[in-house]
């Protein structure tokens, strides 16, 4: 289902909460609110939609991934990134790394680790902010 995007600060800034497997159907309109706003959103946590659970949806070079509860473990390669929010008005400066090491659940709450650089990684960084209750 798709849901409104929320814009409320104090809700955004709120830290959220771990992830199980009795939030699957909340990361499917996380999923389908993505899509729908594809054309402009790369990612979007579940606090965007108002569920405050760790759970993250992105584009992951030309295909949607979903994460249960990411967590990152390592950052390389600091710079400075100017990025929007559906969430917010306007854009932003963030510290950014080009490679980052995650360490997260898939759909079926299996825990793995995996390296990502470049764009998939700023995005993920940014999604993670969210469910830490940062916003840029």
């Amino acid at each position: 289902m798709i849901r409104t995007i929320v814009k409320d600060p104090i809700f955004l800034a709120q830290k959220s909460a771990p992830a199980t497997a009795a939030d699957l159907p909340a990361a499917q309109d996380l999923l389908d609110t993505l899509t729908a706003h594809r054309e402009g959103c790369v990612g979007m946590a579940a606090n965007m939609i108002g569920v405050a659970k760790r759970i993250i949806a992105f584009d992951n070079e030309g295909s949607y991934m979903v994460m249960f509860n990411p967590e990152i473990l390592r950052c390389d390669g600091a710079y400075e990134a100017e990025e929007g929010c559906l969430s917010l008005e306007g854009k932003r400066k963030a510290k950014r790394y080009r490679s980052i090491k995650v360490r997260y659940q898939n759909g079926q709450f299996q825990t793995r680790i995996k390296t990502f650089t470049g764009w998939t990684a700023q995005i993920i960084q940014h999604e993670v902010d969210h469910c830490n209750g940062v916003l840029i």
